[in-house]
């Protein structure tokens, strides 16, 4: 079976925030650590991950900024903003008592 690339709605937005909060990023490599992290199960992930940028920059949850990258050339750089910052803070309490529940449902006893 190929893998999936379905996403629990909000999901993106969370995976976006957390890859952001160690510092600013650019596109590509926001893309590219979500395919490490990941490890290949959710295809097509670079795309993904890059159309989910713009939505959260418009939330104001991310700000960009155009810089130079490893290799010198002109790249859009991602960065959490402070709202970001308490977003991802909200999504993380969110995650954490969904998949809760969804633990105990799979696992009953």
């Amino acid at each position: 079976m190929p893998p999936s690339t379905d996403l629990l709605q909000g999901t993106l937005d969370l995976l976006i925030l957390q890859t952001l909060a160690p510092g600013p990023m650019h596109g590509w490599g926001v893309a590219a650590a979500y395919s490490a992290g990941v490890n290949g199960c959710v295809a097509g992930w670079a795309g993904i991950a890059l159309s989910g940028a713009a939505p959260l920059e418009y939330k104001g949850w991310i700000s960009s900024d155009w810089g130079s990258s490893e290799n010198n050339r002109r790249a859009k750089y991602y960065a959490l903003t402070a709202m970001g910052r308490k977003q991802l803070e909200t999504e993380l309490e969110t995650w954490k008592r969904l998949s809760a529940a969804i633990g105990l449902v799979l696992s009953p006893g």
